[in-house]
């Protein structure tokens, strides 16, 4: 099946072939990604429309003495193909697994560990900067695409990039697509170019009449050369990227490998920052991933030959998204805004209801909550619909723009908690300590889907400032009978005098109403203090921890500076004397796996619960 693939053990193998074999390599090397993706989930779009630019990469490139930089890194797995992990590829984003993104901890390949976008080119620079200064050869190159270019972190690099890396070379995989389709104003300029050959046509055609003069040639072309940006300049209107300081080159097919490999041997020789402008194809050879590349941008397995994947049931993000619609059929002043995940986020059908209203700012955290900060303080009622892994690029808008603000922002905080395969980069277990440190905030975290729908209005229209409402990936969890939710900040459920106490929040709230049964058959009686509203603490709530001899504390993100320690803090306040157990993610990175796993290594399960419980009743 892959007779030219299993030839290949690391880069060097690539310089073996010819044009034809490394196009039947490509053909072998997108077989191998779709059956591995239809298999395990991941990133199946934007790697497929990669293939012949990451073989050119190899080709051309002497890594490990090179270094690629991929940004952002789910469009890296032919980069691990060809790297020496062909085959543990079927292992990628599996516990114990390769990662779905580069790692450096993974192999001397990765150069640096990419999971979040527009990094690669501040990130590159540092590389080869690192080389000038120790003496080494090698050239660095970053490839950005999917979008990275509307984060304002790439800008920050390009600007000082542009004056001083001799040994850099940006390539700037263009496929008009982050996850949902590119928007603002470089997806203009970048449309430009692509469809502005006339520049490039004309330049071709006066170097070529003029080198055929005997004599006045080679001058009256060395004062074109020297004036070329003027040229440019009349063609394009702008001069963006040789204005920053790069030598810019495209745009370029990048399914076409010959073309490929003569321009990045020829980049390889320029002393100065080079952009070399590659227009790709997301999606390329898998029709339905062509038809559809937003679709099968991150995926669960599926039908290869379908293209159809296990039928969706009712998530969070959906839930948020139809909730938000109806809010916003009553109140013309609120606004949802999205960094580039539309679709991710659950807001489809508000972009489709109320256009003016929504507000798709591209991979730019940063930009959307001051933008919402900005809207708020005229009168409107912004919604900034962020994965949690996401929100932290705007941690200081949070609050610089928000909160000192006193702004009605609301932070609707999705993939909050584990996310699995996805792995350490995207986990959403940092938002809770961050926010929890700043004033003026109100946070929320359900665990079902009516609590969801309540905690969003009452965080529209009760919460005087910034209102944060954070759920997890996928579906609501078990849920007892008997139990009802009417609004309340906190609830205790279960024997309201049982003297253990279990004290969580979220989804957690599941497994410990089965621990809380299991541990019932054992003869163990618990009551479970359920946290709605997280930030501030309800006072009721540690009253009704206090009176117990143990309280446990389960929380689905970091330790330190979360709820569990402040609720700790808080009861100390008010004397309590009994024993107190945090059990959470404590000061870890957490590795990529299922969501169930990584609960159960983390003793977040049901079954985890129950033993810790159980092991302190033996040691009393």
């Amino acid at each position: 099946m892959y007779e030219l693939l299993n030839q290949i053990h690391s880069p060097k193998d690539l310089k073996k072939l010819t044009v034809p074999e490394m196009e039947t390599l490509c053909r072998e090397i997108r077989q191998k990604i779709i059956r591995t993706v239809a298999t395990n989930g991941g990133h199946l779009s934007s790697n497929l429309g990669v293939v012949e630019l990451t073989v050119a990469l190899h080709r051309v490139f002497d890594l490990p003495r090179d270094s690629i930089v991929w940004d952002v890194g789910h469009q890296s797995y032919t980069h691990k193909i060809l790297t020496g992990r062909m085959e543990a590829l079927d292992t990628i984003r599996t516990e114990g697994g390769l990662c779905g993104f580069p790692k450096r901890q993974e192999s001397p390949y990765d150069a640096f560990t990419v999971g979040h976008s527009s990094t690669s080119i501040s990130a590159a620079l540092g590389i080869a900067t690192a080389k000038t200064l120790k003496g080494e050869p090698g050239n660095v190159v970053a490839v950005i695409g999917d979008g990275a270019l509307t984060g304002g972190l790439a800008y920050e690099g390009l600007n000082n990039a542009g004056r001083n890396a001799k040994n850099l070379i940006v390539i700037l995989n263009d496929n008009t697509m982050s996850i949902s389709r590119n928007v603002g104003s470089i997806t203009g300029h970048l449309t430009k170019l692509r469809t502005m050959p006339a520049y490039l046509k004309a330049k071709g055609d006066i170097e070529t009449m003029l080198s055929d003069l005997p004599v006045l040639g080679e001058p009256i072309y060395q004062v074109i050369h020297r004036s070329k940006h003027l040229i440019k300049k009349a063609i394009y209107h702008t001069t963006l990227f040789e204005d920053l300081g790069f030598s810019y080159y495209g745009p370029i097919n990048g399914h076409n490998i010959p073309n490929l490999i003569e321009f990045l041997e020829n980049a390889k020789e320029i002393q100065k920052p080079v952009l070399l402008h590659v227009v790709t194809q997301k999606g390329r050879g898998y029709r339905y991933a062509e038809r559809n590349p937003g679709k099968f941008h991150g995926v669960s397995s599926f039908n290869i030959r379908t293209g159809q994947g296990s039928p969706s049931s009712t998530n969070f993000s959906e839930v948020f998204g139809k909730a938000l619609c109806e809010l916003a059929k009553k109140d013309d002043s609120i606004c949802a805004i999205t960094a580039a995940m539309q679709t991710g986020t659950g807001l489809n059908s508000f972009a489709a209801l109320y256009p003016r209203r929504f507000f798709d700012v591209g991979i730019a955290e940063q930009h959307a909550i001051t933008f919402a900060g900005g809207l708020s303080s005229a009168g409107m009622k912004p919604v900034c619909a962020i994965y949690s892994t996401f929100l932290q690029r705007g941690f200081d808008q949070i609050i610089h723009d928000a909160a000192i603000q006193r702004t009605k922002v609301v932070l609707a905080i999705d993939r909050a908690g584990i996310v699995g395969e996805d792995g350490e980069t995207h986990q959403g277990i940092f938002d809770v300590p961050f926010l929890n440190s700043v004033p003026n905030v109100t946070m929320y975290s359900p665990a079902y889907y009516d609590e969801l729908r309540h905690d969003l209005k009452t965080v529209l229209y009760d919460c005087p400032y910034v209102g944060a409402v954070r759920y997890p990936r996928g579906k609501e969890l078990y849920r007892p009978d008997d139990y009802e939710f009417h609004g309340e900040p906190f609830i205790v459920y279960g024997d309201a005098q049982a003297k253990i106490a279990i004290v969580t929040y979220g989804r957690l709230f599941s497994y410990a109403c089965l621990a809380r049964e299991s541990l019932l058959e054992k003869g163990v009686s618990v009551k479970i203090v359920k946290l709605n509203q997280i930030k501030p603490i309800d006072p009721q709530a540690l009253e009704a921890a206090l009176s117990c001899r143990q309280v446990f504390f389960f929380e689905e993100g970091i330790l330190q500076g979360g709820v569990g320690e402040r609720f700790y803090f808080l009861l100390g306040q008010k004397g309590f004397h009994g024993r107190y157990t945090l059990r959470g993610v404590d000061n870890t990175f957490v590795p990529h796996a299922k969501v169930s796993q990584s609960l159960a290594h983390l003793g977040l399960d049901d079954k985890g619960m129950e033993t810790t419980i159980l092991e302190q009743q033996t040691t009393e």
